[in-house]
């Protein structure tokens, strides 16, 4: 059986793995991954089509997701993951992804540095120059809908046999044509249920301005990087890694949904809040909780813990404390009759991540009464509160994986004009 039937099956057989995947960017992750495998790249990126404000229109280009490069990793600390520029791509002739999106063609280029004169297209090899890396083999394919639209792109790198670069076959094309076929489909899926969340923060942020899809797209995205390097140094394996993180990611996005319920005057006043308003911003807490009183998912259940507890403190003296989100009725009170605080361990886990997101991303953030932080008081105010507002295992891991924290900030940047 030669290699190409052998992966075709494979191919096949993985179609199940990606619709088990119900987060964008983590799916977006997993297909830049099986494509690199299936043509045994060493790397590669994966590329989605965005429109972005320029000059005050909206033009359609290229973002980059995710970068991979096996060679990279090997030589990094275990546990430790590669970072990569973000950048944006003209859909033009000019470059390879960007004619690959501009004409829905599969780009073949057996050696970068000898691209023929007559291609519209050039190769930048200014990250070469950087790193020392040597470009050579390059397999470039659009993610195309049944009806032909656009999704993006995936470039592979560097297809691997033996230890050395050879160009990539026919059959690999013959590979990765039904390999997009599949992840496409996916991917659509995907792009929905990120569409419906997106439009649940929507109503969140006609309420409160500061609720915007990059906000909550920093925080779960942050809550991820947390998880997979807790679930690294706690060796869990694999399967329930990756099945965690999806529900993670996609439970954090709902943290502070409950704001659907709390009045304008309070949401969107230009000043900090008076004691009373501030007991009164509490129960978004509660009331984020109750939206998902019938539980129907593990998403459910954990976006459930998040929006409850993401406000509690690690010495207890966060908010909402003991209170049934459904009856309003307080399960334990403290000596003077009100709420105890959760502590500890008694904060669900996806709770405690969450806290350390969302103050890292609000502190960063320009609010109606404060100008963004500098990193520097950031970073010193997050290592303060490790041990009475933060789990400090927790805030420990948060320090370990800051260039990855970073370069998630940098996938979704606040709105310039906003």
């Amino acid at each position: 059986m030669t290699p190409e039937i052998i992966d075709f099956k494979s191919i096949i057989e993985l179609d199940s793995e990606l619709n088990k995947i119900q987060d964008l960017d983590l799916l977006l992750e997993r297909i830049l991954f099986e494509a690199r495998k299936v043509v045994y790249a060493d790397a590669g990126s994966i590329y989605v089509k965005q429109a972005v404000e320029e000059d005050g229109k909206s033009v359609e280009k290229l973002l980059i997701k995710y970068a991979q490069n096996e060679t990279f990793q090997k030589s990094l600390p275990p546990g430790q993951k590669m970072i990569y520029s973000v950048f944006s791509v003209p859909i033009s002739d000019k470059s390879i992804s960007g004619y690959c999106a501009l004409t829905g063609n599969i780009v073949d280029v057996p050696d970068m540095y000898n691209i023929p004169p007559d291609a519209p297209y050039s190769f930048n090899s200014s990250f070469d120059r950087l790193t020392g890396y040597r470009t050579t083999s390059s397999l470039t394919f659009p993610l195309l809908t049944a009806e032909g639209r656009l999704l993006g792109v995936i470039q592979v790198i560097n297809k691997t046999e033996e230890g050395k670069v050879v160009p990539f076959s026919e059959g690999d094309k013959f590979l990765i044509t039904h390999f997009a076929a599949n992840a496409t489909i996916a991917l659509q899926r995907a792009f929905v249920t990120r569409a419906m969340i997106l439009r649940m923060i929507k109503m969140s942020e006609l309420r409160d301005p500061k609720e915007t899809g990059t906000h909550v797209n920093r925080v779960a995205g942050y809550a991820v990087e947390i998880y997979d390097r807790w679930a690294y140094n706690n060796k869990i394996s694999d399967a329930e890694r990756m099945n965690y993180r999806d529900i993670l990611r996609i439970a954090a996005m709902l943290h502070d949904v409950g704001k659907v319920a709390i009045s304008d005057v309070i949401l969107k006043k230009p000043a900090r809040f008076t004691p009373e308003e501030f007991l009164v911003m509490q129960h978004h807490t509660l009331y984020g909780a109750g939206l998902f009183d019938d539980p129907q998912s593990a998403i459910d259940n954990i976006a459930r813990e998040i929006a409850l507890t993401h406000h509690e403190n690690w010495d207890g003296t966060g908010y909402p404390g003991w209170v049934d989100p459904d009856s309003l009725v307080t399960e334990k009170a403290d000596g003077t009759g009100k709420p105890a605080g959760r502590k500890g361990e008694e904060i669900p886990f996806a709770g405690r991540i969450v806290a350390i997101a969302d103050v890292f991303d609000a502190l960063c953030s320009k609010r109606v009464y404060k100008e963004p932080w500098s990193e520097e008081q950031v970073l010193a105010e997050m290592r303060k509160l490790a041990g009475s507002k933060f789990d400090p295992e927790l805030m420990n891991i948060f320090f370990e994986i800051l260039p990855n924290i970073k370069q998630t900030q940098s996938l979704y940047p606040e709105d310039p004009t906003a």
